[in-house]
Order: structure tokens, then C-alpha cells, then sequence
């Protein structure tokens, strides 16, 4: 009797354990995965407004190919505006790409030190920054110099600081995540010292360098460093779960971490950064040496993935609208993504 009953607390400890996994399983994640592939892009953005996006741009260009700007949902939800292939996008940590540009043009032509410290160019956070005599400018760009994330702060997002000056302070005398050079761990406040130090030492501020040495130069007319810069009516609304409103006049998301742009714009970018249109002389090999040729981006109400895909030639820019810390959006949005992959390839096939 007493195995008997054993027998059975194991069982229906079995049962409660799977009947517990089974609730705590991402079911969204899940269904989003398994679906059957749509047979276009179009078909794919449409299904993903199922998904709990509000909105969804994506950019497609194919070598050899008319790109094309596919689009679902909503630009404004409370002025059903249906989203609009040439909305302004906060694209947030892209910018870091637009970012490692400038810093690899100012190392070209000698302006820059990949190899000089932070304490060589801020002598005054020496004392305020953990290691500021060993972590190089290197460091800094490619994430491996230990300097806390402010973006990880108590209350960033919540009570955002209102400039650069007063993010900096949130991470000023903290201790070091680790020693210079000796992990990885993405830091936003690297590349926050980064635009400064692009200011110090072109004696401009940091978009306009980025304006005049990368922008231009590739006929991009639709990327700007500020939501001050564009007409509010052509910004995607941006939109947070449990939140009604939108939020896309947050202005501390484009001071701080993000610049806006198109999502046709991101994607020339993209394609003269990964054929190398976007440098000159020794440029693409130290960049090569540096920093990534794809990135995403993610803030609230704000997620984006922009990267170059080999195997089919292809460049493809996707643009969701709809953000929760606490939920699944940055895993469907993906996964989404991914299918969009897979459309494209099959065609080639």
C-alpha cells in the first residue's frame, strides 16, 4: 500500500508539473512559429497585425530587383491611419551602425585613436568612470569596456533623463561590469561617449557629422536625429502594451539612443555599409576590425531589424510598433522576420 500510494503522488505530481509547463509554455511564440509559410511578404505582414502588432513596415530589396516597402496596421491607430510605407521610424540602436561609420571615418583620417583611452579624451571622468586609463576607444565601440548600461538604471524608461549630461550621471562612479577588454556586455553608455566624443572632436554636433559624411553622400533625404527635425504626422505612432496612448512624442528615445528614419533610407544605408559604397581608402577594413554589419533596434513602442542576407542578396528592414518588456513581442517579431527570410528565399529557388 504504502508504494501504491507512493506510485501515485508521483503521478499526479507528473501530471501537475505538466499541466504547469503547459501553462507557463509562450503559446504566442509557439503559434506564431508553426503557422504554414504564407506564400508572399505581403501575406506574411498582413498575418503578423494577428500577432498583436499595431503596425509593421517592411523594406525588401533584392539584388537585381524594384525594392518594395510592404506595410500592415496601423501609422495611427486613433486616427485610423493605415501605416504608411514612408513613415519616420524611431530605429534606436541601428543607429549604432551610423555611429561606427563616423567613428571609422574620424579613425581614417587621423582624428580619431582606436587605440587611445577614454581618459585621453575625457580627462575629467578619470576619476568617475572605473578603468577610464585602460578602456580604449575600440573598447567602446565594440562593447567590451565594462562601463555599466544606463539604459539599465532603476527608472530609465519610466522617468527618462531629460539629456545626454544627466544620462551620463546615472552611471558616474559605478563599479565596473568587468575588465577592460576581458567580456562583452552591450552598454549604451559607450556609444552615448561615443556621440560626444564625435562632437568634441569635429566641433559639431554629432548627426550633422553623420549628415555630411554618410547621408548625403548616399542621397538619403529621410533619416533625421530628431523628432524636432520632422513633422509629427509622418511618425509612426509607437505604442506600448497596456498603455492606450501613443507614444511616439517621447522625445527622450531620439536624444539618447535613436535617430528616425524611413525604412527605404535604413535600407540603402544597410546595402552601401555591407557593398562597401559607403567608404573610402582604408575605411572598410577598419570598420571591418571594429563593429557589425547588422543590428536591431528596440525602445518602447519601437522595434526594428535591419540586416543583409548573403545567401539571396537581399537586404531586408522590418519595423514593428508595438513593444512590451514583459511580454513576447521582441521574439514574435523575429520569428516573423525569419519568415519573411524564408519567402524570400523560396522565391529564388
Amino acid at each position: 500500500m504504502p508504494k501504491i500510494r507512493t506510485k501515485r503522488v508521483i503521478q499526479v505530481l507528473l501530471l501537475t508539473g505538466t499541466f504547469i509547463s503547459m501553462f507557463y509554455v509562450p503559446w504566442p511564440i509557439i503559434w506564431t512559429w508553426i503557422q504554414p509559410l504564407p506564400d508572399t511578404v505581403q501575406e506574411q505582414v498582413d498575418d503578423a497585425i494577428n500577432h498583436g502588432f499595431d503596425g509593421i513596415i517592411a523594406y525588401v530589396d533584392v539584388a537585381g530587383k524594384p525594392s518594395k516597402t510592404y506595410t500592415a496596421g496601423w501609422h495611427n491607430k486613433a486616427k485610423k491611419i493605415p501605416a504608411r510605407p514612408d513613415a519616420y521610424f524611431k530605429i534606436a540602436s541601428i543607429s549604432k551602425l551610423y555611429d561606427a561609420v563616423a567613428v571609422t571615418k574620424l579613425v581614417s583620417s587621423g582624428k580619431l585613436s582606436l587605440d587611445k583611452t577614454l581618459a585621453d579624451y575625457f580627462p575629467e571622468l578619470s576619476d568617475r568612470i572605473e578603468n577610464a586609463d585602460r578602456i580604449t576607444l575600440r573598447m567602446m565601440v565594440q562593447h567590451r569596456s565594462g562601463i555599466p548600461n544606463l539604459t539599465d538604471t532603476p527608472n530609465f524608461w519610466s522617468d527618462p533623463p531629460a539629456n545626454s549630461d544627466e544620462a551620463l550621471q546615472l552611471i558616474l562612479d559605478l563599479p565596473a561590469d568587468f575588465e577592460p577588454g576581458e567580456d562583452y556586455a552591450y552598454s549604451n553608455t559607450n556609444y552615448l561617449l561615443i556621440h560626444k566624443l564625435i562632437e568634441k572632436i569635429t566641433g559639431d554636433d554629432r548627426f550633422a557629422y553623420i549628415k555630411s559624411k554618410i547621408l548625403e553622400p548616399l542621397g538619403l533625404k529621410h533619416t533625421f536625429g530628431s523628432l524636432d527635425e520632422v513633422n509629427n504626422d509622418d511618425v509612426m505612432s509607437g505604442y506600448y502594451v497596456g498603455i492606450e496612448e501613443d507614444i511616439k512624442d517621447s522625445q527622450y528615445g531620439s536624444k539618447l539612443t535613436s535617430m528616425l528614419a524611413t525604412a527605404e533610407d535604413v535600407g540603402i544605408f544597410l546595402r552601401a555599409l555591407n557593398d562597401g559604397s559607403v567608404f573610402n581608402g582604408d575605411e572598410q577594413e577598419i570598420y571591418s576590425s571594429i563593429y557589425v554589419y547588422n543590428h536591431t533596434g528596440y525602445m518602447p513602442g519601437y522595434q526594428s531589424i535591419a540586416e543583409y542576407h548573403k545567401d539571396i542578396d537581399a537586404v531586408v528592414v522590418q519595423f514593428t510598433n508595438t513593444t512590451n518588456f514583459q511580454g513576447y513581442e521582441w521574439n514574435i517579431s523575429e520569428i516573423i522576420y525569419n519568415r519573411i527570410i524564408k519567402i524570400l528565399q523560396k522565391e529564388q529557388d
